[in-house]
């Protein structure tokens, strides 16, 4: 806590001005002017309140003393465990240039297009509950600069045979990249970061606590090591297009892309110690039927990431409204058989049942975190690269997620209205109306899957209550 200078109040950084500035009288006053500050070159580290969820064990960071009520991560409106420690400190950070108030008009007019998102998310209560959070960032900074030396091919076919022809280049680069960004939080999903990203890191400015006052902070708990390679790989690319786009260059192909080892040589690149920096966002959770949805906006330039989940009540009479006058548009104008009908009505059960299944691995992949390398690190201590596996059917149904007979509806639905198709088709009746009767049965299956696909959206647009690693306490008991 910042006190003023003039009647002892709380000084909290202003977005407006980019200042400190006194809750009561108002005065304002530099962020690096604060004593604090001037003892800054001597110390790598600095103290802040660590507030711990009872709940999940999510911690956020605050320069201020005063109780934390809501977690931002599980989104439980409890008092937060507090304690004092010392953090690293960052070498840079970009202060929140967005306000409160432009955050929620931001928010708002997203929300007025998602038309089928639940009223609470679009609650003036639960608006107002976006919390400003510094989020930790790696930032890399890579050097090419020497001789280059690589080898180029082009092929060409000429008559019956195709030709080779082999190059050396030789030549000089001078190449720099500044802060290539990589989420340092495990609690911040990988997906989330990448949304808002980028951030402009001409905006950053020498790291000093006094920015986190009146915001919080996320704590760094990923290894640099994890975005290493992925921040070299980058910087190899960028500077391999560049080469390949000088006209001397045009089509030829380098045999040493697709080998860090051997671009690394060849360009020079070299990667200097990571820095640790934060940047801003804006941070909101929604919790219901135990799960949490998150919004989160890049606290410097208002691009969003939200989480919608949708109501079904509204989706199915929207949909209502909008097929019945689809329905007489296209009796005006087209005039289906019934066995067309029919077949159409089966390829529909095919794409839901197919709909279903591809829904149920995107969910089973999220709450299992097969995306948030930082994530899994902190959980494995090894780095993952490349895509997840492919995930087991049995395992998938099993899921703690899909309980009980909920696959029922989606699953019998869909095959039931394929094998009434099947067998109409096979009996080939005289009537029409068996063509018609299988039709509307196989309507009913489809319906009842389509319902069960939207549940299950909803469990795919929001996300596990979190467990950290940090056991805050009542539900690691359990």
């Amino acid at each position: 806590m910042y006190e003023c200078p003039n009647c002892g109040g709380n000084l909290k950084f202003d977005i407006e001005s980019q200042l400190l500035q006194c809750e009561h009288c108002l005065t304002t006053q530099d962020p690096y002017s604060t004593p604090e500050d001037q003892g800054a070159e001597e110390h790598n580290d600095f103290d802040v309140t660590v507030f711990t969820c009872p709940q999940c064990g999510g911690e956020i960071l605050s320069t201020d003393t005063s109780a934390a009520e809501f977690c931002s991560f599980c989104g439980a409106s409890t008092i937060l465990h507090s304690r004092i420690s010392r953090q690293l400190r960052p070498s840079h950070i970009i202060p929140f240039k967005m306000t409160k108030d432009a955050c929620k008009k931001a928010y708002l007019s997203r929300m007025r297009r998602a038309l089928f998102a639940p009223n609470e998310l679009k609650d003036e209560k639960h608006i107002d509950g976006f919390r400003g959070i510094y989020m930790p960032y790696w930032a890399y900074s890579i050097t090419q600069k020497g001789p280059v030396s690589m080898k180029g091919e082009k092929s060409y076919r000429k008559g019956d045979y195709i030709y080779t022809d082999h190059y050396d280049l030789t030549g000089e680069i001078d190449a720099s990249y500044y802060d290539i960004s990589y989420d340092a939080s495990s609690s911040f999903s990988d997906s989330i970061s990448e949304r808002i990203a980028p951030f402009n890191v001409r905006d950053s400015r020498k790291f000093t606590p006094a920015f986190l006052s009146g915001f919080y902070a996320d704590t760094a708990d990923v290894d640099s090591e994890l975005y290493k390679q992925e921040a070299i790989d980058l910087a190899n690319s960028t500077s391999g297009r560049r080469v390949k786009s000088t006209p001397a260059f045009s089509g030829l192909k380098f045999p040493a892309e697709g080998n860090s080892f051997a671009t690394n040589i060849a360009l020079n690149t070299y990667c200097h110690e990571p820095e640790r920096v934060m940047y801003p966002v804006w941070f909101l959770s929604y919790r219901k039927d135990g799960r949490v949805a998150y919004a989160t906006v890049n606290g410097q330039n208002g691009r969003i990431a939200a989480d919608i989940p949708m109501d079904i009540r509204k989706y199915l009479t929207g949909s209502a409204l909008l097929a019945v006058p689809i329905f007489f548009l296209l009796n005006l104008f087209l005039t289906i058989k019934p066995t067309l009908l029919l077949s159409l009505s089966g390829l529909l059960a095919g794409a839901t049942l197919i709909l279903y299944l591809m829904e149920l691995s995107d969910i089973y992949r999220r709450d299992q975190k097969m995306d948030d390398r930082g994530y899994l690190f902190r959980q494995n201590g090894r780095i993952f690269r490349g895509k997840p596996g492919a995930v087991n059917l049995r395992e998938l149904l099993s899921h703690s997620a899909f309980p009980g007979k909920s696959h029922v509806p989606a699953i019998a639905g869909p095959l039931l209205s394929l094998l009434v198709t099947v067998l109409i088709h096979v009996i080939n009746p005289v009537s029409d109306l068996w063509y018609y009767g299988g039709t509307i049965l196989s309507y009913v299956g489809i319906l009842s899957a389509i319902t069960a696909i939207i549940q299950k959206y909803n469990i795919l647009a929001t996300r596990k209550l979190p467990q950290f690693q940090r056991h805050g306490g009542d539900d690691y008991a359990k």
